[in-house]
């Protein structure tokens, strides 16, 4: 046989079967299948691994592998047999084989059961690897058709058992003849899904901690002229940094022997640098960073903060440099901050960090920051300061190519010193995986967000994106954010307002609030922006301004006692008969004032004294003030929120009020919300309708279209498909002509519309394409004749004869699969509500009842609904359950991209649903259920 029939005959390497993994202490490693070429590296790897670890892995002493064995080991066709191994540093660390076998345990090509084994080298044992590998080969072989894991493990082999045990999977356990014998099923359970992410939460945290918290810091690119970027790092880094104990380290290639820089030896490479070194900050050109990069990796480094451009943001070419480094960076054990990096900042006292090019480092506080611009970076930090608000730990990534604010939030939820999570986004990376991180983690500290790029939907260049998020929804973002409990805001201003108070304020019980102070004017703005704002304010409370301190006291007393209130706002001008020196800080007087600032202490020690009962009452107190710029810095001890505006105070104390709502929902949902179980369901049967439908040559045809396969099923297959989830479309028929309209009449029964389905016509009675309350066959026929001459022509129409639905409000029902996000359903008031003013309300699926409940009240038309002016009430209760039910066909059927019903005429009793679209696609991949990997964009 010649060479070329040779290769013809190996089977083809399975390339997307690579990851990168994160490990439970932080590090990075690669997983890939093992390949003939690995026979070396198996041999190194074999020799590295213990006698007892041979023995748990076969059963009997077994000190080298033969030629035999080798072969064996690192030939697979990658069916039947399959390997994987677990790569540092272009060295194996771990391995698995699968062995698909029979019913009897005999090697086997057809049968769903397969034989698996583990070998890890014990100095990476305890490290999670043996559970990631688990996790891959369960995911490979679910692929090759099998169903069924069997193991045997030696009884002493407890770390192995305690593998397959932790897992989560459906399992079988029995003992004989010394062995344990392990069979459990494959397809992913509750349990195996929350084992897995448990897994990636603290792997994911503990990457971040220890970027964050580094015994050692080597700064390459280390100038010896002051204005440069790897000059201005190292000062910075020396700020609190250096010591016998946690030394930096200066490199730079070019730099004479002997050189010193700030007191620091200069290095010529980190190989030389005595000691280990647990995180590098490269400032050097990008064609020098590779050369950087793998020092590092040979040097041991756990981590990278790479502050050079010149990469994805430049064009493709860049990109191109972006994933090579970060492949790079991985295969090493590191992970990467950047490119195009601002830094890294930790306040930890014990531990202070500021990897960055902040020249200062922050006070410490609780605000965990993270950002993805340098320059927004800049302007956080500046905010923080000039606001006297202190920060547990900061991040500015850059392309954020690697590390992303999902790692961040992992730590965060974990990190004591974080009680409030404030976000500046332009892109996400995984929005699934977000949305699920933010939930978990609003549930114990707020998390309160800047989206940027919200109306033009442009992503800055460089950002790490996959091409399925990058046109992202905006109505979208704000379904994710709402249903994670994620607090969206406008500004960078707002972002702090809002983090400020719910850092230093308990979170309000309600929204009746109390408005006090010695101003009717500004009470009155207070009063009216809580209005507009959806609050529920009192009457200000005018103390006029000639009140004391006193007297804001006792009515402050009195507001908080009161169990009608939920929270405070105090209001405040310079009391009258200020002199006009002292008025605004003498700015009235002349510009050579020495003063700058107003006071009045008597208001500063009584909102004070309220502060304190109002954290042991529960209740926000904040300050709305004009011309007091010195009252602030007075109240900033006692944590009370003081704003220059009574917009910003009101605004602020929004958020808080519905962010306070959501904690309070999700924690009655988790005892309360179901997922309803629905009657008339027929999954199989919806399942294939939509087989046959995607098997059609129009459906072959459309996957080769631009745009790709989505294809809208005919009107009568998707009131099947619906009918399979107990979703009745009112039936229709064609009416061509007028003959068989009247036909159609009598089949349907009187009273009955008249309506033209054509794609320019439908839901457009605006153009007079719908006659209604046709009641006999006269009637009829003259609207027939009516729409004909109108519309040009019945056939071209495609007029249809429907029996009349009973009289309520028309409504919208959708449900769209985004490639990003997942499945999203929709509701809104037909018509002008939805199309004209975007009144639609969203909900991530699968949707609980009281998802869908919330989403009906959801939007501003919903008065409508429940009896407004009189009118009255609507068959609600109906309409949520045809909610569930799209929810349900979506959720259960991720081959049907979207469904549109409209109208849905919602009536005192029941609903008719007098139109409906359906389009499918080709089952789409979902990462967030396979595996964990690491992002390869």
């Amino acid at each position: 046989m010649d060479d070329s029939a040779v290769a013809r005959s190996e089977p083809e390497y399975p390339q997307h079967w690579e990851a990168d993994i994160l490990l439970r202490d932080g590090g990075t490693a690669r997983i890939r299948p093992i390949t003939p070429a690995d026979a070396g590296r198996l041999v190194e790897f074999y020799e590295q691994v213990s006698d007892q670890s041979k023995y748990f892995r076969f059963f009997a002493p077994y000190p080298r592998l033969s030629d035999k064995d080798v072969r064996r080991f690192t030939h697979h066709d990658f069916v039947n047999r399959v390997g994987l191994a677990v790569v540092v540093r272009d060295r194996f660390i771990a391995t698995v084989r699968y062995d698909r076998i029979d019913h009897d345990g005999r090697p086997s090509e057809t049968g769903t059961d397969a034989e698996v084994a583990f070998l890890v080298q014990d100095a990476h044992q305890g490290r999670g690897v043996a559970s990631a590998l688990l996790e891959h080969i369960a995911a490979v072989a679910q692929e090759r058709g099998i169903r069924r894991f069997q193991a045997e493990v030696l009884p002493e082999n407890r770390k192995m058992v305690k593998v397959f045990t932790d897992a989560g999977y459906v399992q079988r356990r029995s003992f004989a003849d010394g062995v344990v014998h392990l069979e459990f099923d494959l397809e992913p359970t509750a349990a195996s899904l929350a084992v897995m992410r448990a897994r990636e939460h603290r792997a994911e945290a503990r990457s971040v901690q220890r970027l964050l918290t580094p015994r050692s810091v080597a700064v390459i690119g280390a100038s010896r002229r002051p204005q440069t970027v790897g000059r201005a790092l190292l000062r910075d880094l020396l700020t609190g940094f250096a010591g016998d104990e946690r030394p930096v380290h200066a490199v730079n290639r070019n730099a004479p022997p002997g050189t010193e820089l700030d007191g620091l030896p200069v290095h010529r490479s980190i190989l030389d640098v005595p000691g280990p070194v647990d995180l590098a900050v490269i400032a050097v050109p990008a064609s020098a960073v590779p050369e950087a990069v793998a020092e590092c990796g040979a040097h041991g480094v756990q981590g990278l903060v790479v502050v050079s451009a010149g990469y994805a943001e430049t064009g493709p070419e860049g990109r191109d440099r972006q994933r090579a480094l970060v492949r790079q960076a991985r295969a090493a054990g590191m992970r990467v901050i950047g490119p195009n990096a601002f830094g890294l900042i930790s306040t930890d006292p014990e531990r202070p960090l500021n990897a960055s090019l902040a020249p200062v480092l922050p006070a410490r506080g609780g605000f965990g920051v993270f950002c993805q611009s340098g320059a927004i970076g800049v302007a956080l930090l500046e905010a923080a300061h000039r606001r006297g608000l202190g920060i547990s730990s900061f991040a500015s990534v850059g392309n954020r190519a690697d590390v992303s604010g999902n790692d961040f939030l992992q730590y965060w939820a974990e990190d004591p010193a974080t009680d409030v999570v404030l976000l500046y986004l332009e892109s996400f990376g995984n929005p699934r995986k977000f949305t699920r991180i933010a939930r978990r983690l609003a549930q114990a500290k707020p998390v309160v967000v800047v989206k940027g790029a919200r109306h033009t939907g442009s992503l800055p260049p460089g950002h790490a994106v996959p091409a399925t998020a990058t046109g992202l929804k905006d109505a979208t973002v704000d379904a994710l954010f709402q249903q994670a409990g994620v607090t969206r805001v406008e500004t960078i201003t707002e972002l702090y307002d809002t983090g400020e108070l719910l850092a230093l304020q308990p979170l309000p019980p309600g929204d009746r609030v109390a408005v006090i102070g010695n101003s009717d004017s500004l009470g009155l703005l207070t009063h009216d922006a809580c209005l507009s704002a959806g609050l529920r304010p009192r009457t200000p409370v005018d103390l006029t301004t000639a009140a004391t301190g006193e007297n804001f006291r006792i009515a402050l007393d009195t507001a908080l006692g009161d169990p009608g209130v939920d929270a405070v706002i105090a209001v405040a001008i310079p009391p009258i008969g200020t002199s006009a020196h002292d008025f605004m800080g003498g700015r009235l007087t002349g510009p050579d004032d020495p003063e700058l600032g107003s006071d009045d202490p008597e208001i500063a020690a009584a909102l004070l004294d309220a502060g304190e009962r109002a954290r042991a009452a529960g209740k926000p107190l904040l300050l709305a003030h004009l011309a007091l710029t010195d009252l602030p810095g007075r109240l900033r001890p006692g944590g009370i929120p003081a704003y220059p505006a009574p917009e910003r105070a009101v605004r602020a104390l929004a958020h808080a009020v519905h962010y306070a709502d959501w904690r309070h929902r999700m924690a009655a949902a988790e005892e309360t919300a179901r997922v309803p179980e629905l009657d008339r369901i027929d999954e199989a049967g919806a399942r294939a309708l939509v087989e046959a439908a995607l098997s059609t040559r129009a459906a072959v045809a459309a996957r080769t279209q631009p745009g790709g396969a989505r294809i809208t099923l005919p009107d009568a297959d998707a009131a099947a498909l619906l009918a399979r989830y107990g979703v009745d479309v009112s039936p229709t028929l064609p009416a061509p002509d007028e003959e068989s309209a009247v036909r159609a009449a009598a089949t349907l029964g009187y009273p009955v519309a008249l309506k033209a389905t054509a794609p320019h016509l439908r839901h457009r009675p605006d153009l007079g394409s719908v006659r209604l309350d046709l009641t006999g066959e006269p009637g009829l026929r003259r609207a027939h004749q009516e729409l004909d001459a109108l519309l040009g022509g019945a056939a071209g129409a495609e007029l249809v004869v429907q029996r009349l639905a009973p009289r309520g409000v028309d409504t919208v029902i959708g449900a769209t699969v985004d490639p990003a996000v997942g499945a999203i359903l929709s509701f809104g008031l037909a018509g002008a509500p939805a199309e004209l003013l975007g009144d639609v309300a969203h909900r991530l699926v699968p949707a609980t009842d009281q998802d869908v409940a919330s989403l009906v009240r959801e939007v501003r038309a919903a008065p409508l609904l429940f009896g407004w002016r009189g009118a009255e009430a609507v068959d609600t209760d109906a309409l949520e359950e045809v909610l569930l039910r799209v929810s349900r066909l979506v959720d259960d059927l991720p081959e049907v991209a979207s469904v549109d019903l409209e109208p849905v005429v919602v009536a005192p009793h029941g609903l008719a649903i007098l139109g409906a679209r359906v389009r499918i696609a080709p089952l789409p991949v979902r990462s967030d259920l396979g595996p964990r990997a690491m992002s390869t964009l």
